[in-house]
């Protein structure tokens, strides 16, 4: 890894929001120095976009299989067996984005439990990492993830918003990192007292777009050519040259990957 290469490891570009721009978007990410962007999966409705978009860019786009916990509903086992029967197909690099979100809704709380250690133990059966979204669930996720603590499971806290002790708590489990997007650039983010808390080589950074766009697009539609923005916040943070965070984060992000050269 030399330069400036970034790695947006969470990235929805095959949403319909960049349907009408998709190459343009594709291009500014390239110009930004973005080398890799990995793309979590949401549900059965959008496996054929997040295909076509990775096949069209293949070998700067890698998919991510997984039922998203906002998709967990009374239909949950038919999900479940779609994305089952895709992931059974070459090509993925990781099963998410998977976890549990009790913010909007908590009405399938015990469902999304269940398909969040279905997702965990097909990892764990094909070696591929998982990409966890947790949202107002962090004690129910770590009680889920306990009795995996000794097992070989690696993976990415995505968009994390917690204490410096949640933080700790995820680091006990070694194949993990934390993923950083651009919540670390708003205003009053107590994000930024959080991350000096987490080794540098236990983080990666993400966009998460179309969601969640950084200072000073915040509001707008995000993309990954937005990343440096989030680069930028991290390495001021840490005190490092930005250079020497761009090179760690994308080293970790292949790490988990298993993508390392």
């Amino acid at each position: 890894m030399t330069g400036m290469d970034l790695i947006d490891s969470h990235s929805h570009l095959f949403l319909e929001e960049f349907r009408d721009d998709l190459p343009q978007v594709m291009e500014r990410a390239r110009a930004a120095g973005i080398s890799h962007i990995f793309m979590p999966n949401i549900d059965r409705s959008t496996i054929e976009a997040l295909k076509q978009t990775c096949a069209d860019y293949c070998g700067y786009c890698f998919p991510i299989m997984g039922l998203h916990p906002t998709s967990v509903n009374e239909n949950y086992k038919e999900e479940l067996q779609a994305i089952e029967k895709e992931l059974r197909n070459p090509g993925y690099v990781a099963i998410g984005e998977i976890g549990m979100d009790l913010y909007w809704d908590r009405t399938y709380a015990k469902e999304q439990q269940t398909v969040f250690t279905t997702q965990v133990e097909w990892a764990l059966e094909l070696d591929l990492p998982v990409v966890i979204h947790c949202r107002e669930a962090f004690e129910e996720i770590l009680d889920l993830l306990r009795p995996y603590k000794d097992k070989p499971l690696r993976g990415i806290f995505h968009s994390f918003t917690g204490t410096a002790d949640e933080a700790r708590r995820i680091l006990q489990f070694p194949g993990f990192c934390i993923g950083i997007n651009g919540i670390a650039t708003f205003k009053k983010s107590p994000l930024v007292q959080v991350i000096p808390s987490i080794p540098l080589q236990r983080l990666v950074l993400e966009t998460d777009s179309p969601y969640l766009a950084p200072v000073p697009y915040r509001g707008r539609r995000n993309e990954s050519a937005f990343l440096p923005f989030i680069l930028q916040k991290v390495a001021e943070v840490y005190e490092r040259p930005q250079e020497e965070v761009a090179a760690a984060t994308s080293a970790n992000a292949l790490r988990v990957f298993r993508m390392a050269t």
